[in-house]
C-alpha cells in the first residue's frame, strides 16, 4: 500500500508521466494530512486546484496525530529533516506504507521504511 509525496500527486497532473497511471489506479491510495496541505496550498496551484480537489476526495486521507508527531519529533531529533517529510516518514511507519517518491534522497537515511520512485 501506497503514501503519496506531494511531488508525486503535483507530476500526476502533467500527462506527460504516464509512468505514474499505475500508480494511481490502485484501489486505495493514502496521504498524509500534511501532504494535503503542500499540494493545496501551494502558489502556484492556478487551474490544478479542481483536479487536486477531486484526487484528495479519492485519497484516504490520515490525519496527523499525537503519535505521528511524536514519532516525528523523535526523527528530526536524530536527523537533518524537514518538518513536512518527518511527518509523512512518520505516517507511512506507523500505517506500514510504502512512500512513493521522486525525492528519495529526502529520505534515504531513514531505516524501517520502503521507498518506491516509480521514475527509476
Amino acid at each position: 500500500m501506497y503514501l503519496l509525496d506531494s511531488n508525486i500527486i503535483i507530476y500526476y497532473a502533467d500527462k506527460k508521466y504516464a509512468c505514474l497511471d499505475i500508480i494511481f489506479e490502485q484501489e486505495t491510495l493514502y496521504v498524509s494530512a500534511i501532504t494535503r496541505l503542500e499540494v493545496l496550498g501551494y502558489h502556484r496551484i492556478g487551474n490544478l486546484k479542481p483536479l487536486f480537489e477531486q484526487l484528495f476526495a479519492e485519497f484516504t486521507v490520515i490525519s496527523i496525530s499525537n503519535s505521528i508527531i511524536d514519532s516525528a519529533i523523535s526523527i528530526r531529533q536524530q536527523k537533518s529533516m524537514s518538518l513536512g517529510d518527518s511527518i509523512i516518514y512518520a505516517t507511512a511507519l506507523q500505517n506500514d506504507l510504502t512512500i512513493v517518491t521522486r525525492n528519495t534522497k529526502d529520505f534515504y537515511r531513514l531505516e524501517n521504511i520502503n521507498i518506491y520512485n516509480p521514475f527509476e
